[in-house]
Parts: C-alpha cells; structure tokens; sequence
C-alpha cells in the first residue's frame, strides 16, 4: 500500500511538472509568435504576391525595377460590416528589404461584386510619393501623389518613357487584373512595429 501510495504521488508530482511545463512553453509561445509568424507570414505572402503580379504583367516587373518602393497588400478582405469598406495590412519593399509595414482602410468604388479578397500592390515611383505615404496621418489616395490604377489594356500602353505618375497601382483577384477599380478615398497608414 505504501509503495502504491509512494508511485502515485510521484506520477502525479511528474504530470503536476508536465503541465507545467506545457502551459509555460504555450505562454512563452502565445507572447512570441504571433507577431515573428504574423511578419514572416505578411512577407512571405507579399512577395508571393508581387512575383505572381510580375509573371503576368511586364509592366509590372518593368516598374518594379524603376520604382522607388513597393507596397504590397498581399490579402485585402471586404469588411462586411462595412458597406463597400475593406482592410488589410502590408509591406513596403526598397531596395530589396522591408522598408515599413501599412494598414490600408478604405471605401471601394467599382470593385467587382463577389470579389471578396483582393490583392493591391503600389509602385511609388519617386521619393516625393514615398515621403507621402510615410507622413504621420498617411497617405489618403486622391490627395497629394497621383495615383494611377492599371488594368490589362492600361499596363500595355505604358513605356519606360511615358511614366509621368508618381504611383501605380494594380488591382487583382483570382482571376487576375481587375478593370475599373478605383481607389479613391483610400486610406494607407504606417504601422508601428
């Protein structure tokens, strides 16, 4: 009986350590990864999502190699609480590493109906347009730099030689480039972390 007694409490003294340890290792987990996984994955889906742009669009990648910063929403979700709002988060790339983090609030005009989630990426072709987006309320599409929204038939026509705009915006869901969509209103703040 004794000895029993004895293998029990040192079972429940190892289970008692295990626990322990278990919920020491999820709390040290729950403080730490979100916000390495949540850049990691940003980034990643960022990238993903700028390459997948250059691969279908020449411009795109003609632009990416003369802009002066990149500004990827990799995932930019309708807010249905909000009529024609959406939000999403995203990376500003320079000269190949992440130059900041943004949120991007907005109203949409002439989104496509059904198109739930988007992706938008932002070519700032100039330091002026770059020195914008950056100022301390954000960049509000519509006020300051021009923003130019390309679809299909609009990224054919520009050349090298024709970049007159200071940003350009492409628009794109599962099937692809998105015509007429508007980004007037939009709004783009640094996020500071």
């Amino acid at each position: 009986g004794v000895m029993a007694a004895a293998s029990r409490r040192a079972r429940l003294s190892i289970l008692r350590l295990l626990i322990s340890l278990v919920a020491t290792a999820s709390l040290f987990g729950l403080l730490q990864a979100p916000a390495a996984a949540q850049d990691y994955g940003l980034e990643g889906e960022a990238r993903w999502a700028l390459n997948r742009l250059m691969a279908t669009v020449p411009t795109a990648k003609m632009l990416e190699e003369r802009a002066y910063a990149t500004l990827v929403f990799p995932d930019i979700t309708k807010a249905g609480f909000l009529v024609g709002g959406e939000y999403g988060n995203g990376v500003l790339f320079r000269r190949g590493g992440i130059s900041g983090y943004y949120n991007l609030a907005g109203v949409s005009y002439g989104f496509q109906a059904g198109a739930q989630t988007y992706s938008l990426i932002m070519f700032f072709m100039n330091e002026w347009s770059w020195r914008a987006l950056n100022m301390r309320d954000g960049l509000q599409v519509g006020v300051g730099p021009s923003v130019v929204v390309l679809d299909e038939g609009k990224a054919r026509t520009i050349t090298s030689t024709t970049l007159t705009s200071d940003v350009y915006a492409f628009v794109f869901g599962e099937q692809g480039l998105m015509a007429g969509a508007g980004l007037e209103g939009t709004k783009i703040t640094r996020l500071n972390y």
